[in-house]
């Protein structure tokens, strides 16, 4: 799990390189979904997941559509909101995830929220006040434009896990996230060619970044969060993934010299407690909201 959480942490630091480089946002989203589903292909093929698809009815088949479009807008407002805001502040932000299950679940999904989740939902909030004040004030270079496209990053995620959390019932893993993965990247690269946008003709330090980040992140550090909840409880996977933040701001430093200000560190550190709270909530597993938030592996 911890291999997992270092695999998702280093996805805002490859995006930042690729974009130095010369690779659209839309491309690099593009290319990090076309990856992993090539990849996949080949368990995919093996398991032959069209076997199960054949057993979906048309109503499913438009949902799972939609979930992978879902999908491909929290990638695309994710990436892009790296070029307007720091790496902490976007990861904290598109963290965010449990909180707006927790929002929408008592409408969509006629599920209780507990007055723990509120609570965390408050800290959270707060959280991500401060956090959008610090990139307010904190330097030109940053906008509250790129915090308010990670919270549509998050919200997307959001969306895309209530959207789908029926048909993965209905689907082994591979059969599901190969799928909607596909459905993605078509989205994508279909936007991607309608904007004029070209797929080759970067340099080869883009590529391999665009490689790794659809190798490293998607399919090391989705698939270990996805392995880890079954066999460790939801609410410990939660808080290990929590660690995402740190993680990509450690790297961040490390390989970007992006230093994180006091204010970004202090709100981040609040909105965190918040989600912690959230995923805490003493609420059954089987319908819990935020129980879906947990298996975030969204970076």
């Amino acid at each position: 799990m911890v291999a997992g959480v270092l695999a998702m942490s280093s996805a805002s630091v490859f995006i930042r390189l690729a974009r130095a480089e010369g690779a659209p946002p839309l491309i690099i989203a593009a290319y990090r979904l076309l990856i992993a589903t090539l990849a996949l292909s080949i368990v995919a093929v093996s398991q032959r997941v069209w076997h199960e698809y054949s057993q979906l009815g048309r109503r499913e088949l438009y949902i799972l559509c939609l979930s992978g479009l879902c999908l491909a807008l929290h990638f695309m407002a994710w990436i892009t909101s790296l070029d307007h805001t720091s790496v902490i502040s976007s990861v904290v932000l598109v963290t965010t995830t449990p909180v707006w299950i927790a929002l929408a679940a008592p409408l969509f999904l006629r599920e209780k929220t507990s007055r723990s989740t509120w609570l965390g939902i408050a800290v959270a909030v707060a959280g991500g006040i401060v956090v959008g004040l610090a990139d307010w004030h904190g330097s030109r270079s940053l906008t509250p434009w790129g915090d308010a496209l990670a919270l549509m990053g998050a919200i997307f995620w959001a969306a895309y896990l209530m959207i789908g959390r029926h048909i993965r019932a209905k689907l082994r893993f591979v059969a599901y996230v190969w799928l909607v993965y596909g459905i993605a990247a078509i989205f994508l690269t279909a936007w991607a060619l309608v904007s004029g946008l070209r797929f080759t003709g970067y340099t080869q330090s883009a590529m391999l970044y665009m490689l790794a980040l659809g190798l490293i992140p998607q399919l090391i550090g989705h698939s270990a969060a996805n392995y880890a909840l079954r066999h460790l409880p939801a609410s410990l996977v939660g808080v290990i993934t929590l660690g995402e933040p740190v993680g990509s701001t450690l790297l961040a430093i490390a390989l970007l010299g992006e230093w994180p200000g006091l204010l970004q560190v202090a709100g981040g550190a609040v909105l965190l407690t918040g989600i912690g709270i959230a995923l805490s909530a003493d609420q059954p597993p089987s319908t819990s909201p935020t129980s879906l938030g947990r298996s975030r592996a969204l970076n």
